[in-house]
């Protein structure tokens, strides 16, 4: 059945937005009496039943409400660089979010070569992809961050930094991150991070971890990264 998102449900009805009223009624030729599901982007599950078919708000008569649906029992913060190709960052996005993920921050590096990123659209992906896997809660969005600045900001949880320069000692993310526990993930561009900005990261309590022997693109080392975390809490 057909997921919608509708943030800020409450009470016995809601009306979907413009967009998801036009999708539900246009494209899918639903019409009055039929069954529907919605997400709110908080934990929230509902059915429900539509009352009014308008293609601009569509009306839903909620029948039944789940809260903390499939709630995970970890929260992993992801800090990407953005890359060149604005497809393989929004594959990145997408497949994260699949995965399961709580917060994405693009990470303006010092050999980022693509400093912005398309916010509404990115966001589009992320409900997109929240309605595809089932999930009921939304990631959020950060503004593009330079590292220096996201580096001053207090950061919880275990910190873990993934870079291949050999001048360091890597740490498997398996020997870092245990189950249940809070994590953030850096990922560098794909030129890596800069000495500097390892040294930086380390001075500031992160780990240094690898990813394997292989030379990951950057969307795919963070999915890589975003896979391990998964994994470790199945």
């Amino acid at each position: 059945m057909q997921i919608f998102y509708l943030p800020g449900i409450s009470g016995n009805s809601c009306v979907m937005d413009e967009n998801e009223s036009r999708h539900c009624i246009r494209v899918l030729r639903m019409s009055k009496g039929d069954h529907v599901r919605i997400v709110d982007g908080k934990g929230g599950f509902f059915e429900g039943i539509i009352t009014d078919p308008d293609p601009a708000a569509c009306r839903i008569r909620i029948t039944e409400s789940t809260t903390g649906f499939e709630k995970r029992g970890y929260r992993l913060h992801m800090a990407v660089s953005p890359v060149k190709n604005q497809e393989r960052f929004e594959w990145f996005i997408e497949k994260s979010v699949e995965f399961g993920i709580d917060v994405i921050t693009p990470l303006i590096c010092r050999f980022t070569e693509k400093q912005s990123v398309k916010t509404e659209r990115i966001n589009n992906i992320i409900i997109s992809a929240m309605k595809q896997s089932l999930k009921a809660y939304r990631p959020l969005l950060n503004e593009p961050a330079r590292f220096s600045e996201f580096m001053a900001g207090e950061h919880t949880g275990i910190k873990m930094i993934a870079h291949c320069n050999p001048g360091y000692a890597l740490k498997n993310i398996g020997q870092v991150y245990e189950k249940g526990m809070e994590a953030l993930i850096l990922i560098g561009p794909e030129g890596d991070f800069s000495r500097e900005e390892i040294d930086m990261a380390l001075a500031r309590g992160f780990t240094g971890v690898s990813l394997g022997s292989s030379r990951l693109r950057t969307e795919t080392a963070g999915i890589a990264a975003c896979h391990s975390v998964y994994f470790i809490n199945l």
